[in-house]
């Protein structure tokens, strides 16, 4: 894009209907309109608002000024029916005449021209999101905000889609891959527990400085509590004198006392003296515990999770033989074997579109799905499927918990733990974030007692703690598992076996 100055934000103040305290709080910033910008943080941080905030999709309080237009990825199709051609044109604003320029942005993602005289809704995930990023750079005026682009993306289409942008410049990028944003990011903006970061530099270089002050401030930690019970202690030391000097507001309690007026006027005055001055003291010591607490807000942690895995009597779990799978008459994969035995943590990799997900579910029961071959599945286990189409979960946390029959306090605990913030227990899953819709389901899984865990791209929306957290949960615990996922670094952590499909001839 060419470079106009600077993206202004001066007391961005920003929280949605019904929430007690700002997501945003007088927040300034000041972007190039040429930086890379990596925006990261935990799931209900408020990243995907921030990108809507310069949108101008919510009202808000602040100022944010800026001479270019934003543009945001994904894109909303209106017709997915239509061909792949007619939508990119639409959504490009471009004619047949001036299409050429998409078609460019396309060969550098490798997407094949084929794909045009398609409809939208027949193409991959994978497909569809470069498909997409493809009409994102048309506009030369624009700074695009680029939401979560490495999802339903495989390995390839990452490493593609990375070098891709590496080449571009003037975007915000959403991602918690961590292998993908290092290599495409000059600047990160952190979105913490308590307040928003500005670093220079790319992932790693946040990782560490992140590291650092977390580390520092859990040092302070002891002792910031120790004063905290002594501040406690105080403030109640004081309320019982407030108490006692209450008691003493008649005349009876001055007997004895020599020259001594009892009318009521004194007593009254003396009790008031003594009342705002263990009130003032309270308001102190009370002001004294705010500051110290708040010192501790801005911590995130990362506690052990927990997996309601049983382990199998039975060594052989699931057996695959000359598989092959098809979807509209079409088939997807070569036919390949394996035998899922317990405690392994089965990989399926390949490209978008040789139908892992398919697969899956002819494993889970849709014969129609099998083009040839066989499926052993032993009918004694357990299984806890984690599906990757979690986008249309609704209703309230304890009727979606009920419906799967696990324990309201069980759930809670866990997503507590995957930190989700307490006013989000009372939100409507389908106003959530898809970060947080993610962590919904995935505490369900986890909760759910299972000899086999079968998860479809676990770590879609996912921030980068909680990712850290699933990967030590499943090398701690060594459940036996069939994954599909994307990011290389957590691949290459758990996994015991891989079986790399290829697609039909």
């Amino acid at each position: 894009m060419v470079t106009t100055g600077t993206i202004k934000i001066q007391n961005l103040s920003f929280r949605y209907d019904k929430m007690t305290s700002n997501i945003f709080d007088r927040f300034n910033l000041n972007i190039d309109e040429s930086w890379k910008l990596g925006l990261i943080g935990r799931n209900g941080r408020g990243k995907t608002t921030f990108l809507n905030l310069l949108l101008g999709k919510f009202s808000y309080h602040g100022e944010i000024q800026s001479s270019v237009n934003f543009k945001y990825f994904p894109q909303k199709v209106v017709n997915p029916t239509q061909l792949t051609r007619d939508v990119l044109m639409q959504l490009a604003g471009v004619g047949e005449e001036s299409f050429w320029q998409v078609e460019i942005e396309m060969d550098k993602l490798k997407i094949a021209e084929k794909v045009l005289d398609q409809p939208f809704d027949t193409l991959s995930p994978g497909e569809r999101t470069k498909a997409l990023l493809a009409v994102m750079f048309i506009d030369e005026n624009a700074f695009q905000l680029i939401d979560e682009p490495t999802n339903h993306l495989d390995i390839d289409g990452r490493a593609m889609v990375a070098n891709y942008l590496q080449g571009k410049q003037g975007f915000i990028v959403v991602s918690h891959d961590r292998a993908f944003i290092d290599q495409i990011i000059d600047h990160v903006l952190s979105i913490d527990r308590a307040k928003v970061q500005l670093f220079n530099g790319n992932f790693a270089t946040w990782q560490k400085q992140y590291d650092r002050q977390n580390a520092a401030e859990l040092e302070k930690q002891s002792q910031i509590k120790a004063d905290v019970k002594k501040l406690t202690a105080s403030a109640n030391r004081v309320k019982q004198w407030a108490d006692h000097a209450e008691g003493k507001k008649n005349a009876k309690n001055y007997r004895g006392q020599k020259n001594m007026d009892l009318d009521k006027g004194f007593l009254s005055h003396k009790a008031a003296k003594i009342m705002n001055r263990n009130h003032s003291t309270l308001n102190q010591i009370d002001d004294a515990i705010d500051e110290k607490q708040g010192l501790l807000r801005n911590i995130d942690k990362m506690p052990d999770l927990s997996l309601n895995y049983v382990k199998p009597h039975q060594e052989h779990l699931l057996a695959v033989d000359q598989l092959q799978v098809a979807r509209n008459q079409r088939k997807l994969n070569q036919p390949f074997s394996f035998d899922l035995k317990r405690g392994d943590r089965l990989v399926l990799e390949g490209a978008n579109g040789l139908g892992k997900t398919t697969i899956l579910k002819a494993i889970l029961g849709q014969a129609n799905l099998i083009e040839s071959g066989r499926i052993n599945l032993n009918q004694v286990i357990r299984i806890s499927y984690l599906t990757q189409n979690f986008a249309g979960l609704s209703g309230q946390i304890e009727d979606y918990a009920f419906g799967y029959r696990i324990e309201l306090s069980s759930i809670i605990n866990m997503l507590r733990k995957l930190g989700f913030e307490r006013a989000a227990f009372k939100e409507d899953i389908a106003n959530m974030s898809m970060g947080q819709k993610r962590k919904v389901a995935l505490a369900r899984s986890l909760c759910e007692q299972a000899n086999l865990y079968i998860w479809d791209e676990p770590l879609n929306y996912l921030d980068v703690i909680t990712r850290q957290q699933i990967q030590d949960l499943i090398l701690r615990i060594q459940p036996t598992m069939l994954i599909i996922d994307h990011d290389l670094d957590f691949i290459k952590a758990v996994q015991t076996n891989v079986v790399e499909l290829t697609r039909a001839k």
